[in-house]
């Protein structure tokens, strides 16, 4: 009964936040309804046991992604109602997209059916929790495959930090080798000043 509650209260705020998200004026205010959407969304994971979903949502999405969201909406100025003004003109396309969505999620539903066992398999088994049993198959079966996905992700930070690194003419930047090969005789300049007059 409490799981039953629970859910309808995070579907309802989940719905609620998602349409917001779409149709607050204030885009900060749409970033804001969008962290309240993956919060209940992590809610709904909880109760089905999926608490390992649930702490990447909230860790990765709400604590990286919309946050970093709302500090780009908030530093950058957007001139918002420039690009509001399109929108009469893409309306029929827009409608279009959601006609087909909308169909597309009616045939899913009026199809779908729950399995009495659907729950049981979900729950992983012995007395491993969701978390552990992930990291037991992810690690031992696919350990390749992860460490794969690593060096692809690797790769793709140091091709980004590349591509948009441009070096500035005329500044000065420290080079290790060259300080290492300095000797005495090229680091150091003697003058042999008369006295009473300047250098």
């Amino acid at each position: 009964m409490a799981e039953a509650v629970f859910f309808w209260i995070f579907s309802t705020i989940l719905v609620g936040s998602a349409v917001a998200v779409i149709f607050a004026r204030n885009p900060v205010h749409s970033v804001l309804f969008l962290i309240l959407a993956f919060v209940s969304a992590a809610g709904l994971f909880l109760i089905l046991g999926a608490e390992f979903l649930a702490m990447i949502l909230v860790v990765v999405y709400v604590g990286a992604v919309a946050v970093l969201f709302l500090f780009i909406v908030m530093l950058l100025d957007v001139d918002f109602a420039r690009m509001k003004e399109g929108f009469v003109t893409y309306l029929p396309q827009g409608l279009l997209i959601a006609f087909v969505f909308g169909a597309e999620l009616v045939y899913v539903v009026s199809g779908w059916a729950v399995s009495p066992h659907a729950a049981g398999a979900a729950t992983p088994s012995g007395t491993l929790s969701n978390t552990a049993a992930l990291g037991e198959v992810l690690y031992t079966r696919y350990v390749y495959f992860f460490q794969a996905a690593g060096f692809i992700l690797l790769t793709a930070m140091i091709g980004a930090i590349v591509i948009t690194l441009h070096h500035k003419v005329g500044v000065k930047r420290q080079d290790i080798g060259a300080q290492n090969a300095r000797t005495p005789e090229t680091a150091i300049e003697l003058r042999k000043v008369p006295s009473r007059v300047g250098i």
